[in-house]
């Protein structure tokens, strides 16, 4: 039996590009939500997530860290995906002959340049690769998308202009979820990261106890989100990426010295990194 990799979108977004250059043997399902992606995993109808986190020129993707204090799933690994908008048009079709260009917000914000260089009207699409789909049903000569390459090999679009982005180098970093815990075994020469999220009352210098720990033992934080507490949970809690792997002897001191200022401590995962050969970690 085929394993499978869940994803948000349509068929040819870039999160299915992701699926596909990480997982390669993988079959990808297209789901509607975050949510649904999650939870595929969670009941067992997909063995992997695909989950994007945040992106190089938008920022966090904050849906996602408002589901994963609540999530159940297990973080086994990162990936980082560049993101290559293409300019897509119908076959045949010239660059003088299009008047409109549809896609997703922010991808039209990232081509905006282009777009106004070629003189063209945007409209913006809930999606990058619903853009393509669009396009290709309508067949209308004078309109274009802007989506990946692998949305013009599903729906039949010709690739008109590739890196067709203002700032090359956008890239997105994504979770892959797990309902099974996944551990790498510690080895000194690789590099781990190990995420987890944790609840501080609201006192005084109460964050500062938590990660000093962290600091007095030389360890690195790439990353620390926060979240707001409500009325039956008075404390904050947050989500931190830390430089290293739970097994590492400085690592085991400091997870001990957490535990004494910190509340329901969870390990989302550990995994290895993968941002060393792609671009400089987001903070």
């Amino acid at each position: 039996m085929y394993k499978t990799i869940a994803y948000q979108g349509v068929q040819g977004a870039y999160s299915e590009q992701a699926c596909k250059n990480a997982y390669e043997s993988y079959n990808t399902i297209a789901c509607d939500t975050f949510h649904e992606a999650m939870w595929m995993v969670e009941r067992g109808d997909a063995d992997l997530a695909m989950i994007p986190l945040e992106n190089s020129t938008a920022g966090r993707v904050e849906e996602i860290y408002r589901l994963i204090p609540k999530m159940s799933l297990h973080v086994i690994a990162e990936h980082f995906e560049p993101i290559v908008h293409c300019l897509l048009a119908l076959s045949d079709v010239k660059l003088e002959d299009l008047k409109y260009v549809a896609s997703h917000p922010q991808a039209l914000a990232q081509c905006h340049n282009n777009i106004l260089s070629l003189g063209l009207k945007a409209e913006a699409k809930l999606d990058t690769a619903g853009a393509a789909k669009e396009l290709a049903e309508l067949k209308d000569p004078q309109r274009a998308a802007i989506a990946s390459k692998l949305a013009a090999d599903i729906y039949g679009l010709q690739i008109l202009k590739e890196n067709f982005e203002d700032i090359h180098g956008n890239t997105t970093r994504f979770f892959i979820l797990s309902g099974e815990k996944r551990v790498p075994d510690y080895e000194s020469s690789k590099k781990y990261i190990t995420s987890l999220v944790f609840q501080v009352q609201n006192i005084p210098a109460a964050l500062y106890k938590v990660l000093g720990g962290f600091a007095s033992n030389g360890i690195n934080l790439l990353k620390i989100e926060s979240y707001m507490g409500t009325q039956m949970l008075p404390g904050s809690q947050f989500h931190i990426d830390i430089d290293g792997h739970i097994d590492s002897d400085i690592m085991r001191i400091a997870l001990k010295e957490v535990s004494f200022f910190a509340e329901d401590v969870r390990i989302l995962g550990v995994y290895e990194s993968h941002r060393d050969n792609q671009i400089e970690y987001m903070i």
